[in-house]
């Protein structure tokens, strides 16, 4: 009896395929749609993975020989005065030269801190998830990590511009202090534009330099995987695709059967069938989509699990209202 009970409440909940790998040891993805409902009714998250990462060796030694060397800092004769970080990727790239970087540090005996020595410079993070993998990094004091609340580059680089020039203003310099960007391969110029824009004030540009800490590719299984996925809830009422990054959407449109293969955009005949729903996690992904000619139902306000399930919920209450 509990076992007919459990499976017809599976079978009633809204299937919500997340296009990313689950986290470890938790996925707060998984915990909030678990735990939500809309109407009476439950979502049922399942993952399917899309992306495949792997670090790049020259950017993650030319960022080990700045952490050895400690260059950087909030002095003058420091190379770098600052640190970005917009993906979860590149914060594991940076733990892992932490962690290898650890056993070879030698210290100082004018320098208390523990390595890698970065509690006197800011460290900008685009959103709550990358300021969460950043609590990752073993330094005492703790790093000083600004910009979670912006959600996106767009929004974070003005924060970056105004919230830098505040930092070192006291120090009367000509000009700010290069920042260090680790990015992957694929990324948005955003940052880099209005941050170092030739129309501001020398004092107030900030110099940044990109540096390539990892490559994303789509997974070969991916394909596969969503295509038996989608097989498995072909006949629910409603399902939703939570797309997370822009690599992989061209795979996703072609395996939904949405592509032109000539084109490389939407089939003229296309139409949606109107119980499979696409939510991307913020404006990148939804930007991606729609240079295919694709309209996803749902841009995340905020890259977040709460963003994505208010997203979808309002979505909802409108289409049945």
């Amino acid at each position: 009896m509990t076992t007919t009970n459990s499976t017809t409440e599976q079978a009633s909940k809204i299937p919500v395929l997340l296009l990313k790998t689950r986290s470890s040891p938790g996925d707060s993805y998984e915990d909030f749609f678990s735990e939500s409902n809309i109407n009476g009714s439950g979502f049922a998250p399942q993952f399917v993975p899309v992306l495949l990462h792997q670090f790049h060796s020259d950017g993650m030694n030319e960022v080990a020989a700045l952490l050895r060397d400690r260059r950087i800092g909030n002095q003058e004769h420091h190379e770098y005065g600052g640190l970005i970080f917009t993906s979860q990727r590149a914060v594991e790239a940076f733990v892992k030269l932490v962690k290898d970087g650890n056993a070879d540090d030698t210290p100082s005996p004018v320098d208390e801190s523990s390595w890698p020595h970065l509690q006197n410079i800011p460290v900008y993070s685009v959103g709550p998830a990358t300021t969460r993998a950043l609590s990752a990094v073993p330094q005492n004091p703790p790093l000083q990590v600004f910009g979670s609340h912006t959600g996106n580059g767009a929004a974070l680089a003005p924060f970056i511009l105004t919230h830098y020039y505040g930092w070192y203003r006291d120090q009367k310099r000509a000009t700010l202090p290069p920042i260090l960007f680790l990015v992957g391969e694929t990324r948005r110029d955003i940052i880099p534009k209005t941050l170092q824009d030739g129309t501001l004030p020398d004092e107030e540009r900030i110099r940044v330099t990109e540096t390539v800490v990892y490559g994303t590719g789509v997974m070969e299984s991916f394909p596969v995987d969503l295509r038996r996925v989608l097989g498995e809830t072909r006949n629910d009422p409603m399902r939703w695709i939570v797309v997370f990054s822009p690599t992989g959407c061209d795979s996703m449109l072609r395996v939904m059967g949405i592509l032109d293969p000539e084109t490389n955009k939407v089939h003229k005949s296309y139409e949606r069938d109107g119980k499979t729903f696409i939510a991307t996690i913020g404006p990148t992904t939804r930007d991606h989509l729609l240079s295919f000619g694709f309209e996803p139902d749902v841009c995340a306000e905020s890259p977040t699990p709460q963003g994505v399930l208010e997203g979808i919920q309002a979505f909802m209450a409108k289409r049945q209202s």
